[in-house]
């Protein structure tokens, strides 16, 4: 597993999962506006950014625009994550569906706790094939979505999407890139167009590409604190119904074993001293650019593939397994393909419609 370009964006984000860090607080209620169609225009002239220098980012808030319209997706939906612990405070935002891309959780976390973080890839590239070769978990629900990302376009300062850039590893792993963006009408009952109509504007987005995946980029499950933050968001903006109910399917990993939660218990008990200390002071190592220092991401890039070879070699066969809950592996073992969280999604029938969502993505 090649780790040496999107450690730091998963070491951050399971950093960020720790209590010992609270988050900051601010008003999260507030009213945002929606980006206006004169700003949505104005992003067809835009280019990517060069990461490499983040900090040359926030020194060009002179140019025009002087903002950023960033699409965020997964966590960065949800209130908590971007204005209470990420404390970026939108200037305006409005709900989209990008068709060139779709939502993943093959970002690798740390098992036992946080087997994997979303991300995004390009829908039907041939990357995207030749990393996914058939497997049973190809049937599992998270991978069922059959249209665009739906995520938020925010419009924030330059300095603020500085700041993104910085608490996602600094850059590190990821590019910025441009995508075309619809923005949807904001009625919940409406469904995801398959093939959106009207202007695109422009967004960007931080794309990790696939230098660093499991061996089945589709096997880990997330866990219930980072899909709870998913579908909170979700729910918080008012994204279709449609794609609240597929989010909702999605079943996390859960340790049901008393092997697994011994594992567990030891795997963190050995692992978590070393990575909250060296990438818990790494702000110090923090460099003008907002960058780290290459040697400082080799070394945390070499002790995360230790990690998850302890976890291979070691680890799973002896307790059990950290990326995915025990029943889920023997179900798809057997080619059964069943409704995740049927309760919940019974819970919650009247809120998000017929069962025929369900029975069409399946």
């Amino acid at each position: 597993m090649d780790t040496s370009g999107t450690i730091l964006p998963s070491l951050q984000q399971w950093l960020d999962s720790r209590p010992i860090l609270p988050a900051r607080k601010r008003c999260l209620r507030e009213q945002v506006p929606v980006t206006s169609y004169l700003r949505q225009h104005q992003s067809l002239n835009d280019v990517p950014f060069d990461l490499s220098h983040v900090s040359g980012l926030a020194a060009e808030v002179r140019s025009e625009p002087d903002t950023v319209l960033y699409l965020g997706y997964a966590s960065n939906l949800s209130a908590e994550t971007f204005r209470g612990r990420r404390n970026i405070k939108p200037i305006s935002q409005v709900n989209v569906v990008a068709p060139a891309l779709s939502l993943t959780f093959d970002l690798p976390g740390l098992p036992y706790t946080e087997p994997c973080f979303g991300n995004v890839r390009y829908r039907n590239s041939p990357t995207a094939e030749c990393h996914n070769p058939p497997s049973p978990s190809q049937h599992y629900h998270k991978d069922s979505w059959r249209k665009g990302l739906v995520g938020v376009v925010y419009e924030v300062t330059k300095e603020d999407y500085a700041h993104i850039i910085a608490t996602e590893g600094g850059g590190s792993g990821y590019q910025d890139v441009l995508v075309d963006c619809f923005a949807l009408s904001g009625d919940p009952a409406k469904d995801v167009p398959s093939m959106p109509s009207g202007q695109p504007f422009k967004a960007h987005t931080l794309f990790a590409p696939a230098t660093m995946s499991r061996p089945d980029r589709s096997y880990a499950q997330p866990s219930p604190r980072y899909l709870r933050l998913i579908t909170d968001g979700a729910a918080e903006h008012g994204l279709p119904l449609e794609y609240q109910a597929f989010l909702h399917q999605i079943r996390p990993y859960r340790a049901t074993t008393t092997k697994q939660k011994l594992g567990g218990y030891i795997f963190l008990s050995v692992w978590s001293p070393f990575f909250l200390f060296l990438f818990g002071g790494a702000q110090i190592f923090l460099g003008p650019d907002g960058r780290y220092p290459k040697w400082l991401i080799t070394f945390l890039a070499a002790m995360f593939t230790a990690c998850w070879a302890s976890y291979d070699g070691f680890f799973k066969p002896m307790f059990g397994d950290g990326e995915r809950t025990v029943g889920d592996i023997e179900d798809l073992g057997r080619g059964i393909l069943i409704d995740e969280k049927v309760p919940l999604f019974e819970r919650e029938q009247n809120r998000y419609g017929s069962a025929n969502v369900v029975e069409a993505m399946a």
